[in-house]
């Protein structure tokens, strides 16, 4: 009896081989300089738009190449072991547009979606502010009804490729007496009068992706920006979250696999006491380690983008919420620890800007942070056992 091997499609792993070879030649070349710089690679958008994988995500009705979640997980992979910061490009067009997809008027996702399939615009998502980080709900920016117009104020903190998007998925509060339920969801331009950005975050790392404010002053848009009704921006906000964690494992996986290759070819060439230190059992256990905790966290973060898919064609995945906050949480152990080793195993070497690793490992560690920290994702994972 035949029986389907548990394994991504010859499509998804053709696509693996087409991204990983214009990561290769396009991306890995300039990671250092990006980090160095702390600059956004335009040059790396270009390659990524000219591929057709610098949103791969957008349905084929839009424009799009329409690839599925885990076809979208492993382009991040792949850009990502080359380059943590520009696979910020696909997961952040991702993460602006997933509320689109799942919350939007026709008429409002054909407007923002084409051009972000064309590479004309970027999208990012604007949830977190300086008071409500874990705790978004507790957010303060305004959303205020004016004829048939809102008008916003407020900060948004944080957001990922502020400056450089053209789009915004923006949540804001509009019925400050219902909580939770009060805040909804709005797309913002950058173009749009009274929209300014904060100077760039000096972060420890993903540098050549800016992270700034995004301030609102008296912005005023036409209602019809609204994402879905009144009041359901928070749950369009959870709902996206439960799909996009799981491009942030695979943020993780890259990061994790690009130290892991590394750290491998260099203990097989590096020699002590007159023998490559990769013929030391001690190394050879770390290896070994090190791989198991990717394997896992790939298999996991695979099965989550499985059900992601399913749930973003109507079928409902009940344990959806607990596989992508398990995936994102796993994943991003593990490439800390990960990139952790492969500096160890470089020694000395592991520990300069000569080698890639300390990068990775400086890389690695937003992966626990955003879109919800680890902390987080134990209570959500616990909460959905326990409910």
């Amino acid at each position: 009896m035949s029986f389907p091997l548990y394994a991504p499609a010859e499509e998804h792993d053709m696509l693996r081989e087409t991204v990983r070879a214009l990561a290769d030649e396009k991306i890995a070349p300039h990671a250092a300089e990006i980090d160095e710089t702390e600059e956004f690679s335009w040059d790396v958008y270009k390659a990524l738009v000219a591929a057709d994988v610098h949103a791969v995500h957008v349905p084929e009705q839009y424009g799009g190449a329409g690839a599925d979640a885990l076809a979208t997980v492993i382009v991040i992979e792949e850009v990502a072991r080359a380059c943590a910061s520009s696979s910020l490009i696909p997961a952040v067009n991702k993460l602006g547009t997933v509320p689109l997809l799942l919350s939007a008027s026709e008429e409002l996702k054909s407007r923002y979606l084409a051009p972000v399939a064309r590479g004309e615009a970027m999208f990012s998502y604007a949830l977190s502010e300086p008071e409500a980080g874990s705790d978004a709900a507790a957010m303060k920016t305004r959303a205020v009804a004016d004829g048939d117009s809102y008008v916003l104020n407020g900060v948004k903190m944080w957001i990922t490729n502020a400056g450089v998007s053209e789009y915004y998925t923006l949540m804001a509060v509009t019925d400050p007496a219902a909580g939770a339920r009060g805040i909804s969801a709005f797309v913002v331009e950058k173009s749009d009068e009274g929209v300014s950005f904060g100077p760039k975050e000096k972060k420890l790392g993903i540098k050549g992706s800016p992270t700034r404010q995004v301030i609102l002053d008296n912005v005023r848009i036409p209602a019809d920006r609204m994402i879905g009704a009144p009041g359901t921006g928070f749950k369009t906000a959870l709902a996206t979250l439960d799909h996009t964690r799981i491009t942030i494992a695979a943020q993780a996986l890259g990061i994790a696999q690009g130290a892991l290759d590394f750290a491998i070819g260099y203990v097989k060439e590096r020699k002590q006491f007159g023998r490559p230190v990769a013929d030391f059992q001690g190394l050879q256990f770390m290896i070994a380690d090190m791989s198991m905790k990717l394997e896992a966290a790939r298999q996991l973060t695979y099965h989550a983008a499985a059900k992601s898919e399913r749930a973003m064609h109507g079928e409902p995945q009940k344990d959806l919420t607990f596989l992508s906050s398990a995936a994102k949480c796993a994943a991003s152990d593990a490439a800390m620890e990960i990139t952790t080793d492969a500096v160890q195993l470089l020694g000395g070497y592991g520990y300069t800007k000569d080698f890639p690793v300390e990068r990775m490992m400086r890389d690695a560690k937003i992966t626990q942070i955003y879109e919800g920290t680890n902390q987080i994702q134990r209570m959500v994972m616990a909460r959905q056992l326990l409910k």
